[in-house]
């Protein structure tokens, strides 16, 4: 991942890498291109990976098993219509974010990393951040009935605020040496988005069959595989700091 101080010089690739799945967002360009441009196209692959359904549907599962497809729905697109305006907010704003509050890639690559492992360690031992449970019953409460309750708050962290999500975004913007490649960057995301909003209604009906033990194998299992991710990216910010990281291969 490149340092800052790449940004103000030409290059003939400049890139950066969040660990899930390898996928690579790349900002090309050469001695005879005065303007750096980043591809739509591998931009949308990276941030697919980082925010796709798959790291939804396990909340999506949990809303569906308490309330109305129609309730489901409309939490969905509040929270959609939300994670859009942070994506877009992240990727416009990254440098004035980085300047006022002095941080750079790497420290949103360590940050995000151990946001996410703990999200993940959190799935592994059944702990649900984001669900109030109820003291009486000890169950997932319902206060879901307006947007901003409980279900709002349910997809917080795996969706509308995603560390990963977030941390592609600034790393997006600030290794971009131009407006329109942030905008890229940004429509990228917005797309993602609608695609987990697409996914969550289509499979919605679906997921609210799931049994409550299947919903929990399934759990755990994608915390073991996401508090990997978490580890991998916050290796990649220790690594962008300088610190030697031996590789695995």
């Amino acid at each position: 991942m490149p340092q800052s101080g790449l940004r103000g010089r030409k290059a003939h690739h400049i890139g950066y890498s969040l660990s899930d799945k390898g996928v690579q967002l790349s900002v090309t360009g050469g001695e005879n291109d005065p303007v750096d441009r980043l591809d739509l196209a591998d931009a949308f692959v990276t941030l697919f990976a980082l925010l796709g359904p798959q790291k939804v549907l396990l909340s999506v599962a949990r809303l569906a098993r308490t309330r109305e497809a129609h309730r489901v729905r409309l939490v969905m697109a509040y929270a959609a219509l939300a994670a859009a305006c942070v994506g877009v907010t992240c990727t416009l704003a990254a440098p004035w974010l980085a300047t006022f509050f002095h941080i750079t890639p790497a420290s949103v690559e360590l940050a995000a990393g151990l946001v996410f492992f703990i999200y993940a360690v959190g799935l592994v031992f059944g702990i649900h951040l984001g669900h109030d449970i109820d003291e009486e019953t000890g169950s997932l409460s319902r206060d879901g009935e307006q947007p901003g309750g409980d279900g709002f708050r349910v997809l917080l962290l795996p969706f509308i605020v995603s560390p990963l999500g977030v941390a592609a975004a600034l790393e997006g913007s600030l290794t971009a040496s131009n407006w329109e490649s942030r905008g890229i960057v940004a429509g990228a995301y917005v797309a993602v988005v609608a695609i987990d909003l697409i996914a969550a209604v289509m499979f919605g009906p679906l997921l609210r069959r799931l049994h409550a033990s299947s919903l929990e194998v399934l759990s755990r299992l994608l915390g073991i595989l996401l508090a990997a991710v978490g580890v991998n990216l916050f290796l990649d910010g220790l690594s962008a700091l300088g610190v030697h990281v031996a590789s695995g291969h």
